[in-house]
């Protein structure tokens, strides 16, 4: 730091001043962090961004005086204009990174321009509207920590801002501290009062928070950039799709079923049908059909898909998704759904059964959804026709393929007599003959199938799924693949499956005449880890995100109305608990009241005696105190020596009492020998004086002596 004088004394201004620098440096440097943590940022920003933020820190660590000028500010603002214009076209081809390119470029400026206190207030609202676009950007509960931080460094901030501010308008200069003195002094205050200050903030903002009413939500999924499980479940999937996906542990989802609390299901969630297959890309050729909403709000799916009614060998289970924001606008859902509700106005569902929202106001994030668990009698699939039903020629499609996959088929089933025998023995041969991994080949083969089947022999799930649903149709078996996810861990604290990118999965639908639809997955169950071991801690951190995801990210009137009548209905507990607990209490002193009084109509003497006892009891325990007080005073009174001070006080008490009975009495204004000027009686006067004269010399001289004449003058007066 700048000193102030040869000895190494600092002034409190520029103690303040250095103070206020690292404090402003660092809420640039949370807001940026924050914002570049929510991996919305592309890399060259973050670089850029981040080495004039290490040039800045440097700069202070070294005291260095780089400022860029004034003029040239303006210079550069202008220069930007066209870059940003080119940004919106070209490169960001969105609003809102776009905004964010220029508040980082205006920050970057200014944080090498800081001469006046606008600059200050420019710098300090540019890092909050950093803190904006970091939340419109993620839905993280992270993001709750980082703000934590950012507004601890604000309150640090906006004191020493006020501090300088009010210092350098300052009229008169104080005496100027030594630097130790200075610095212990302020940082201190800081560390006292910062903490308390956020606290108090994050708890105003958090009740407000709560009781604001809301009219819409979910809006900020409705920035959410397509990513790569988005494009992995749409309508056209290129083979190696899903492993991409599989390579990120991102969380997806987190379902909870009803009555579900130890993790019991093993389920697919269904995402989209793909149909029509050229060799290297899966797709669905099939348009969408509009559902239409009961009045409750409820989409009814199964009239949609003509499916007939389930059998009585299943069950129904009920079950909500909470959705992270992946872009997607496809429902995931657990096989035969039936139902699906939620806060979307349009919805839409195909011939392979895949349900999309319609809704752009309200992308995927919370719904509610039934289905229909039931397994097949594989006796039943057995007597199915092999004849290819109407409607089904495009799931037997297939492009120019090599010949040595239907040959393969053909020799994996020729012991199998029924079209489900068939589709078993495939199942089983490619879980026995072939590997699972994710190491995808750096370039796609110009026949990937055949290149997996007599070749590289090992894939991930949709190469399993593909070389089935291929080797099917060759069998004119209708086939089909589909895409999802497995069930993922479970969560105990929250009562959830926590469902991740990891578990994407595909998997095979073949048709029998009868039955319809039937699924089977003939990924090796070594690829499929989906219930491996969680530390506590990440179940608690994965509890926290997904707390933070529905009552803070999508918190609307919805759980505005279900956190009041759960208020309603606690309150209306606890009252009815108060009152049956009075009502209790009373019943328990009436019977005990009722007993006590039978008693003693039997023994009214001893009762009579008993109660006067007690009396007494009371009365002495209620009065003890100053029972205690009188004893104290007369053994004081008796034995003055052992407290001639105290003694002597008691004494004079007892004087002005007895004289006030007299008719002398003395006012709280009156010193005692104003008191003894007061007295008309000439004899009783002089004996009052002489007992003051005593008193005094036993109450401030603390004489022993004089404490022991004190009852025998009090005699002659009381004479």
């Amino acid at each position: 730091m700048p000193e102030t004088s040869k000895q190494g004394k600092l002034t409190i201004a520029r103690t303040i001043d250095r103070y206020f620098n690292v404090a402003l440096y660092l809420l640039v440097l949370t807001s940026f962090g924050t914002l570049a943590s929510t991996g919305a940022l592309d890399l060259p920003a973050v670089f850029l961004v981040g080495m004039a933020l290490l040039l800045r820190g440097y700069q202070l660590l070294t005291r260095g005086s780089f400022v860029i000028p004034a003029h040239w500010l303006d210079y550069l603002t202008l220069l930007y204009l066209p870059i940003g214009v080119a940004d919106y076209l070209f490169v960001s081809r969105g609003f809102l990174v776009t905004v964010v390119h220029l508040i980082l470029f205006l920050m970057v400026m200014r944080i090498f321009s800081l001469q006046r206190a606008r600059d200050h207030y420019t710098l300090a609202a540019l890092s909050f509207a950093m803190i904006l676009g970091a939340a419109v950007l993620t839905v993280d509960s992270v993001f709750l920590f980082s703000f934590a931080v950012f507004l601890l460094v604000a309150v640090i901030t906006f004191v020493l801002m006020e501090i300088k501010h009010s210092a350098g308008n300052a009229q008169v200069s104080a005496h100027e501290p030594p630097v130790v003195t200075a610095h212990r002094n302020l940082a201190t205050t800081l560390l006292a009062t910062a903490p308390l200050l956020m606290l108090m903030i994050l708890a105003g903002s958090t009740f407000i928070f709560f009781l604001l009413p809301r009219v819409s939500s979910h809006y900020l999924t409705g920035y959410t950039p397509t990513n790569e499980i988005s494009t992995g479940f749409s309508d056209r999937v290129q083979l190696g799709r899903i492993g991409q996906i599989q390579q990120s542990n991102a969380v997806v989802m987190h379902i909870q079923i009803d009555h579900d609390l130890e993790g019991a299901y093993d389920l697919k969630w269904r995402g989209v049908a793909l149909t029509a297959f050229d060799g290297k890309v899966w797709s669905n050729p099939f348009g969408q059909h509009e559902v239409p909403r009961a009045p409750d709000g409820t989409y009814f799916l199964v009239p949609m898909r003509g499916r007939l009614a389930p059998a009585s060998t299943g069950r129904r289970i009920h079950y909500r998704v909470l959705m992270e924001p992946i872009g997607s606008n496809v429902f995931f859902l657990a096989d035969k759904a039936e139902s699906i509700a939620g806060n979307f106005g349009r919805l839409s569902t195909d011939a392979g059964g895949a349900v999309y929202n319609l809704d752009v106001d309200h992308p995927i994030n919370r719904y509610e959804a039934d289905s229909w668990l039931n397994t097949p009698d594989p006796d039943d699939l057995r007597s199915a026709s092999d004849l290819i039903p109407a409607g089904m020629a495009a799931y037997v499609k297939l492009p120019p393929l090599d010949l040595r996959i239907s040959r393969l088929a053909e020799e994996i089933t020729a012991s199998s007599p029924t079209n489900y025998d068939k589709a078993v023995a495939l199942d089983r041969y490619l879980k026995g003959h072939f590997g699972y991994t994710l190491d995808l080949p750096r370039t796609l083969p110009r026949d990937p199938l055949a290149n997996f089947l007599f070749e590289r022999k090992q894939g991930h799930c949709e190469y399993f799924a593909s070389a089935m649903a291929v080797m099917l149709r060759t069998l004119h078996i209708p086939a089909r693949v589909v895409t999802g996810f497995r069930t993922g861990e479970f969560n105990d604290l929250t009562g959830q499956y926590v469902v991740r990118a990891s578990n994407a999965h595909a998997w095979v639908e073949a048709h029998f005449p009868g039955s319809g639809w039937v699924s089977f997955d003939p990924t090796p169950a070594g690829g499929l880890s989906t219930h491996s071991s969680w530390s506590r801690l990440l179940l608690y951190v994965d509890a926290a995100s997904s707390f933070w995801r529905e009552w803070v990210v999508n918190y609307d009137l919805s759980h505005q109305r279900r956190l009041g009548q759960d208020a309603i209905e606690n309150s209306r507990h606890f009252l009815d608990g108060l009152r049956h607990g009075i009502s209790g209490l009373y019943h328990r002193m009436l019977n005990l009241t009722r007993h006590t009084h039978r008693k003693m109509t039997r023994a009214p003497g001893k009762w009579t005696v008993g109660i006067l006892g007690i009396g007494a009891l009371l009365l002495v325990l209620v009065n003890l105190r100053r029972i205690f007080g009188a004893l104290r005073a007369y053994v004081l009174r008796a034995h003055p020596d052992r407290a001639p001070r105290m003694a002597a006080a008691l004494w004079y008490e007892r004087m002005v009492r007895k004289l006030a009975r007299r008719g002398w009495r003395k006012s709280p204004s009156q010193t005692p020998k104003d008191f003894v000027q007061a007295i008309q009686e000439p004899v009783l006067q002089n004996k009052v004086a002489e007992f003051t004269k005593v008193y005094e010399s036993a109450r401030f001289g603390q004489s022993t002596e004089d404490a022991r004449a004190l009852p025998e003058l009090f005699e002659k007066i009381v004479e």
